[in-house]
């Protein structure tokens, strides 16, 4: 009876790993939350001035080696598809000391919006995110529409893109 308990904690465990290593894409059909995001450099950006375009919100930390390992992807697809409509806000975690986030942001020429999360209602108002990294691709009208927990599926959301940009066009 021990072997058989050990057994399925492991194969928990795994599973849990498996899910954190290769990411876990949630289907959602929530309209995303009405909030302001305090930008690095001072400005105040609206979610809901967004509205018409998709929008990846990205939670991320400076101590999340995942994080750091997608920026080069996020960066690439701001800069390919931010031209036809794409908008990528990256949230910094409230744990994260500003002057890190800020020094991570010019270290790699970070385009999009960085935000700073510092009393967590971001974090909060996208459903208690304590996780990064943590993505929520935005529909044009507003609608969360997929979350990816741990690392993106790059392809898939690509594919997700394209296709709500084709429709605008």
């Amino acid at each position: 009876m021990k072997r058989n308990s050990l057994l399925f904690s492991l194969l928990g465990l795994i599973l849990l790993l498996a899910i954190g290593y290769y990411g876990f894409v949630t289907s959602n059909v929530d309209t995303a939350p009405h909030i302001n995001f305090s930008l690095v450099d001072g400005r105040t950006l609206n979610l809901e001035q967004l509205q018409g375009q998709p929008v990846l919100v990205v939670f991320w930390a400076t101590s999340c080696p995942g994080c750091i390992r997608e920026m080069p992807h996020l960066i690439e697809l701001y800069n390919e598809l931010a031209p036809r409509g794409l908008e990528i806000i990256a949230v910094a975690m409230a744990y994260d000391p500003p002057d890190r986030v800020m020094a991570m942001r010019q270290q790699k020429q970070i385009p999009y919006p960085v935000a700073l999360d510092i009393q967590g209602k971001v974090a909060s108002a996208f459903g208690d995110v304590h996780q990064t990294p943590n993505t929520f691709l935005i529909d044009p009208q507003g609608r969360i529409i997929k979350q990816f927990i741990g690392r993106l599926d790059m392809a898939q959301l690509h594919a997700d893109l394209y296709s709500m940009l084709l429709k605008g066009d």
